[in-house]
C-alpha cells in the first residue's frame, strides 16, 4: 500500500472527498515528521512508536575507489512495532 492507496482507503471510510482524504494523510505524516524533528517521540497505542535517534559519526569506504570517507553524526528516524502489531502480522 502506498500513500495514494492509503488516502483512497481513508476516503472510503469517511465518505469524504479525495482532496480531504489526501490532506488528512499528508497532515498525519507531517505531524509525525515535525514531532521527530523536534526530538519528540510519537507513540500510537497498539501500533508502535516513532523516535529520532542520533547515529554516531563513522568512517566508511567509497565502494568504487575504496577511499575512506568521513560520515558525520546525524539524527535518524526509528520505528518500534507494538506487541499488538507484531502479533497481528504473525497470524
Amino acid at each position: 500500500m502506498n500513500k495514494q492507496a492509503l488516502a483512497e482507503w481513508v476516503q472510503g471510510e469517511l465518505d469524504g472527498t479525495k482532496a480531504q482524504a489526501e490532506r488528512l494523510v499528508d497532515g498525519l505524516f507531517g505531524a509525525i515528521t515535525d514531532a521527530l524533528k523536534e526530538g519528540k517521540e510519537v507513540s500510537i497505542a497498539g501500533f508502535g512508536a516513532f523516535t529520532a535517534k542520533m547515529r554516531a559519526a563513522r568512517t566508511a569506504r567509497n565502494p568504487r575507489t575504496g577511499e575512506p570517507v568521513e560520515v558525520p553524526a546525524k539524527r535518524v528516524p526509528k520505528f518500534k512495532a507494538a506487541k499488538a502489531l507484531k502479533d497481528a502480522v504473525a497470524e
